[in-house]
């Protein structure tokens, strides 16, 4: 990315092992991330031509002299935070907080190299057939980052659950609270494809509008209380305060939209009776788990998918999602 709108397809040096807890990926599949939008749009500003990309998935190609969990051939999907797995952070289940972390950046590419492959990637049973490779892609940041804002929230069985955002995080956060035993799943949203797909991954109700209207029919919807859990997944200052102010008092906001311009006054954090958790999605934790619910045909991630494109036209997957005319564009190399 060269700047606001300015994504180019380049030839690069093909990468190498650097340390010995280095991994070489093929990868299989990579995509276009929300958050990417926000350089996109010149609001995260850039210096200088960069690579991008976070999410990725693919084939074992090269192993660094130390790595002993994974194999060449082997598939493999990883967090968009590279992490030992080992540190009191990585132990406690927050790998995106972990003292060695490195960010994983350039994977909008055919190829990739993986720090601290041991603790970073974990193999599937088996190469999966290409029908499985959307939705073991997700795994690597959006699927991972619903479930973390359902885990953060503390949603429980027979709770009701409201979500913010419709963008892949929001409708996968949708299926993460049904996965957790939601009984009603309120998902807000003013798009058409994207409340269908919200339904389908397991919402009882659609609310429409934003703001203060939002919030009186969060609380019309609930008599009055508020919802148990709420899934805040844009990070704006308005989906915030709408997310707290939609909250019952005793309940958790998790949050997982990359904040942009969020003030949270002291006085309506302290006088709501709400917690909040959230943050970069330790992805990591949730992707033993998650890939067996792949396998198994428990979840179905890979719906968020809605315009497939090769690397070299990736720019015009940034264009439709800038555009919201595709939910996430899916990258072929």
């Amino acid at each position: 990315m060269y700047g606001p709108g300015d994504v180019r397809v380049e030839e690069r040096d093909d990468p190498k092992i650097v340390e010995p807890t280095d991994a070489i990926l093929r990868i299989s599949a990579t995509c276009v991330c929300g958050s990417d939008l926000w350089a996109w749009r010149g609001i995260n500003r850039l210096t200088e031509p960069t690579p991008f990309g976070h999410e990725y998935c693919g084939i074992v190609e090269e192993i660094g002299s130390e790595v002993t969990s994974i194999k060449v051939g082997e598939f493999v999907i990883g967090s968009f935070f590279a992490s030992d797995n080992t540190c009191p952070h990585c132990r406690a289940g927050y790998q995106t907080s972990c003292q060695h972390r490195a960010l994983m950046s350039g994977c909008q590419a055919e190829a990739v190299r993986v720090p601290l492959a041991d603790g970073t990637l974990v193999a599937t049973p088996e190469v999966p057939p290409k029908e499985l490779i959307p939705s073991l892609l997700t795994l690597s940041d959006v699927a991972g980052t619903g479930w973390f804002a359902a885990a953060a929230a503390n949603v429980q069985p027979g709770m009701t659950v409201a979500v913010v955002g419709d963008g892949a995080v929001g409708l996968l956060g949708v299926l993460a609270a049904a996965q957790l035993g939601a009984e009603r799943i309120l998902a807000m949203s003013r798009h058409e494809p994207r409340q269908k797909l919200a339904r389908e991954y397991g919402a009882t109700e659609i609310v429409t509008e934003r703001g203060d209207e939002g919030v009186a029919r969060i609380k019309d919807l609930t008599d009055g209380i508020g919802a148990d859990a709420v899934l805040e997944c844009v990070g704006t200052d308005e989906s915030m305060t709408q997310a707290i102010r939609s909250t019952r008092p005793g309940g958790f906001v998790g949050f997982v939209g990359v904040p942009h311009g969020v003030n949270v006054p002291g006085e309506l954090l302290f006088s709501s009776h709400v917690g909040l958790l959230g943050g970069p999605a330790p992805v990591r934790r949730f992707l033993p788990d998650l890939i067996d619910r792949v396998w198994t045909g428990k979840i179905d991630p890979g719906k968020v998918f809605d315009l497939t494109l090769p690397l070299e036209q990736i720019a015009d997957g940034y264009r439709a999602m800038d555009d919201r005319r595709a939910i996430k564009a899916f990258v072929l190399p």
